[in-house]
C-alpha cells in the first residue's frame, strides 16, 4: 500500500483548518460562558437577566458543537462502533481504513449538501431568531461547513493515510 506522505500544501491546509477551528471554538465557548455568567449574575443581583443572553449562548453552543465535531473526528474522539473490529484479518486494516474514510466522506458530503439546501431555504425565507431578530442562516452555515470539513478530512485521509482522522487506535 502506498504510504507516500501528503503534499506539503495538503498538510498545511489541514493545519490551518485546525488552527482556525480551535480559535473559533475557543472564542465561541468564551462567548457562551460569558453570556451565561453575565445573565445569571445580573439575575441574582438585580432579579432581571439579560434578555438576549440565552439566545446568544445557544448560537455560541451551536458553533462549539459543530466545529468541535470536526476536531473530535480529527483526534479520534468521535463515537465509532468497535464491535466488528476483529472480524477481518489485521492485514486488511490499511485498506479498510481507506474504505471507511471514503464511506465516511460520502456520508458527510451528503449531509453537507442537504444542510446547504436547508440553509439556502432559511436564507430565502429570511428566517430570524425570535429574540435577537438577526437572520439565522449565517449560524446555520456552520452545518454544511462542519460536515464539509469532516468530509474533506476523510477524503484526504483516504488518499493520504498519514493525514487521516484518528480511528481511536491503529492506522
Amino acid at each position: 500500500m502506498d504510504r507516500a506522505p501528503p503534499p506539503k500544501a495538503i498538510a498545511a491546509l489541514l493545519a490551518a483548518i485546525d488552527r482556525i477551528e480551535r480559535v473559533v471554538v475557543l472564542v465561541a465557548f468564551a462567548l457562551l460562558a460569558g453570556a451565561v455568567f453575565a445573565d445569571v449574575l445580573l439575575r441574582e443581583l438585580t432579579g432581571v437577566g439579560i434578555a438576549p443572553a440565552r439566545e446568544l449562548a445557544v448560537f455560541a453552543m451551536v458553533a462549539v458543537a459543530l466545529l468541535g465535531m470536526d476536531l473530535a473526528t480529527r483526534d479520534g474522539l468521535h463515537l465509532r462502533p468497535r464491535f466488528a473490529d476483529g472480524w477481518l484479518p489485521g492485514t486488511w486494516q490499511p485498506w479498510l481504513g481507506r474504505v471507511s474514510d471514503l464511506v465516511a466522506a460520502a456520508i458527510l458530503g451528503t449531509l453537507a449538501a442537504f444542510a446547504a439546501i436547508v440553509v439556502a431555504e432559511t436564507f430565502a425565507l429570511d428566517e430570524r431568531s425570535p429574540v435577537l431578530r438577526v437572520p439565522i442562516a449565517p449560524i446555520q452555515l456552520l452545518l454544511p461547513l462542519a460536515f464539509g470539513l469532516m468530509a474533506l478530512r476523510h477524503l484526504l485521509g483516504a488518499i493520504w493515510p498519514a493525514v487521516a482522522p484518528a480511528s481511536g487506535g491503529e492506522r
